[in-house]
């Protein structure tokens, strides 16, 4: 029998204050730790009291990832996936909510035998069950504790990982803090201050950190690291700096050339680490100066909030960088979008992409860009809602059904050609797919799907001639086959399908349009980019020139 493999945990805390990239440094450690050959994997603990993000308001929290398994989760887990190169599970992800949910459900079930349930040990053994459950068949596991260290609501998660380093050996748990070491400009000078205070807290907590990351608009000089080492008690070698960079794939480069390795190998026991990042490094380079621009019309409602489309923006460098491309978005609001503004608005661009959303906010604008690109003949890409918008258009302005609508926007509308989910059930009163009945009444179909290519399609082409692809999605309303044959007549083609359901539609004659009901941003990582975005940058590089 095999020896069951031992993980070894990396436990990455922030200090100061939050949105400091403590997501991005997790992520960076790993992807060193995988390409020196090392089986790696990532968990984010958040101690917001929600079960999951799926409920939250884009505005409270930005993007809500999806994984393979359709967990909704943190878009830590985006940046994880892209980094890593790999899909992650519902494991990789948990909320306080989550953790307090699970603990009720097993005292109402009786699994305690009666005893008075607390925070420690009850919570706080369910935390360190599920930090152990995400790292099994690893050899490392590094773990985000969300927010900044003095959060109450964080509390029992530090106290799990102090409890788990006095369980395991000085070789199997590591701590690193990653905190603020700010700019004061009147004074002229960086300070170490706030990364002492936040040090002394973790202390305090029973934790010692063995590595400090420290964020800062600049780099620090060699005085200032031995004096964060000597106040804080940590090795010199374990001072490592993460400074304001042009792009966050920087940042595994700048931990390397810092040797970050070797400590970590010194704290865990993993001896000597070799390490080959070319390939990420030329990648980098091509984001960061890329020989060719292309302008890209991002149509949304959320265009303030650009952490909403976290991943696509994230997908639209991906693609970029492996053409060698710099992709200059032009954010559109789309409630702003009207008739008599669309061509003023978008005759400048190489291509219009219309992403995924809820709601009947900002929809007319998002269909004057579409006729836009249509009638113009500009490439164009629409993800979930923006591919049944893109039906709605066509069904409207082509086959002049001037009621077509989806019963999201109108329930009562008399070509309902975008319809829910829930419709979708075959005569023995069974669903066909898989779906995710969410607490507030609605229907989701959540997770990855196999989809069926039609040959000598745009589609097709795009995948390198794939028959069958897999992605993820996040979405209630589908669109109605009772439409396909009209649709496909006046030439938007159905090239993808899943168990029935329209999952992509292209336009004939025109040089790329493409709808597809998936998010290929979910999949696309800067090694690999996710083929449908790759293909829509390249139509409109070509559209450029």
């Amino acid at each position: 029998m095999a020896k069951k493999r031992e993980t070894k945990y990396i436990f990455v805390t922030g200090g100061v204050l939050s949105s400091l990239g403590k997501g991005i440094a997790a992520a960076s450690i790993a992807t060193l730790l995988k390409n020196a050959g090392l089986k790696v994997s990532i968990l984010k603990a958040d101690p917001y009291i929600n079960v999951d993000p799926g409920t939250m308001s884009p505005l409270e929290h930005g993007e809500v990832f999806v994984t393979d398994d359709g967990a909704e989760t943190d878009l830590d887990l985006g940046h994880y996936e892209r980094f890593l190169d790999e899909s992650l599970s519902q494991n990789n992800n948990f909320t306080t909510g989550r953790v307090y949910s699970s603990v009720i459900e097993k005292e109402r079930r009786g699994d305690y035998l009666g005893k008075t349930i607390q925070v420690i040990p009850h919570i706080v053994n369910e935390i360190v069950e599920r930090i152990k459950k995400a790292g099994e068949g690893n050899d490392v596991l590094i773990v985000e504790i969300g927010g900044t260290v003095g959060d109450i609501e964080g509390l029992p998660f530090l106290e799990a990982i102090r409890a788990m380093r006095v369980e395991l050996d000085k070789h199997h748990t590591m701590n690193v803090h990653l905190t603020l070491v700010p700019y004061i400009k009147a004074a002229g000078e960086l300070k170490t201050k706030p990364t002492q205070h936040s040090v002394g807290e973790l202390r305090r907590i029973g934790i010692t950190p063995d590595m400090i990351i420290c964020r800062s608009e600049m780099p620090l000089n060699r005085e200032l690291k031995d004096k964060i080492a000597a106040s804080c008690g940590v090795e010199k070698n374990c001072v490592i700096e993460s400074y304001d960079s042009a792009s966050i794939y920087q940042i595994p480069l700048l931990f390397l050339k810092q040797d970050i390795l070797t400590p970590i190998s010194e704290v865990l026991n993993l001896g000597e680490l070799k390490v080959d990042m070319s390939n990420w490094d030329r990648l980098v380079k091509r984001v960061i100066a890329p020989t060719k621009e292309v302008k890209i019309a991002f149509v949304g409602k959320y265009v303030d909030l650009k952490e909403s489309y976290k991943s696509l923006t994230e997908g639209l460098i991906h693609a970029g960088a492996n053409l060698d491309t710099k992709v200059d978005i032009k954010w559109c609001d789309s409630e702003r979008i009207d008739s008599e503004n669309v061509e003023d608005t978008l005759k400048d661009v190489d291509g219009i992409l219309v992403a995924g959303g809820f709601g009947s906010r900002g929809v007319d604008g998002k269909m004057q860009a579409i006729k836009f690109a249509r009638e113009r003949k500009i490439p164009y890409l629409g993800i979930c809602l923006g591919m049944q918008l893109c039906v709605i258009e066509f069904a409207r302005n082509v086959l002049g059904l001037k009621d077509a609508n989806s019963i999201e926007f109108n329930e009562n509308c008399k070509d309902p050609v975008i319809y829910l989910i829930d419709t979708f059930i075959d005569t023995n009163g069974k669903k066909q797919i898989r779906t995710y009945q969410s607490p507030l009444g609605g229907t989701m179909r959540l997770g990855a799907y196999d989809c069926n290519v039609k040959e000598n399609s745009l589609l097709s082409t795009v995948y390198n001639g794939a028959k069958k692809i897999k992605e993820r999605h996040r979405h209630r309303y589908e669109a109605n086959p009772k439409y396909r044959e009209e649709l496909e007549k006046q030439g938007l083609l159905v090239s993808g399908e899943s168990n029935g359901l329209i999952e992509v539609v292209e336009l004939k004659d025109h040089p790329f349009f493409l709808g597809v009901q998936f998010h290929p941003e979910f999949t696309s990582r800067l090694t690999s980019p996710n083929p449908a975005i790759l293909g829509f940058i390249d139509a409109s590089l070509k559209h450029a020139r």
